[in-house]
């Protein structure tokens, strides 16, 4: 029952985003990132997009930091790796 984070690499929209997954299941995930202030919209799929400026929010809160490439390792080994244009 861990929450993982992933550096902030990600560009987009003028910033840089880290993804935040669970080992566990998204209720995990939404009850971790609620407890955070982040919000619902941030969720894609299977994971929340989260801009650089709350990183440490995250870290402080208990997420794992680990590089991308676990990350992605992360939430196939738990089965909730949803790819896009795949069916929820």
């Amino acid at each position: 029952m861990t929450v993982y984070i992933d550096p902030p690499t990600w560009p987009g929209h003028g910033r840089f985003w880290s993804h935040l997954v669970s080992d566990l299941s998204y209720d995990e995930l939404h009850a971790f990132a609620a407890r955070i202030g982040v919000p619902e919209r941030a969720f894609e799929r299977d994971h929340y997009d989260l801009p650089s400026h709350r990183y440490g929010d995250a870290v402080r809160a208990g997420a794992v930091e680990v590089p991308s490439r676990e990350l992605v390792r992360v939430l196939l080994g738990a089965g909730l790796r949803r790819r896009k244009g795949a069916g929820r």
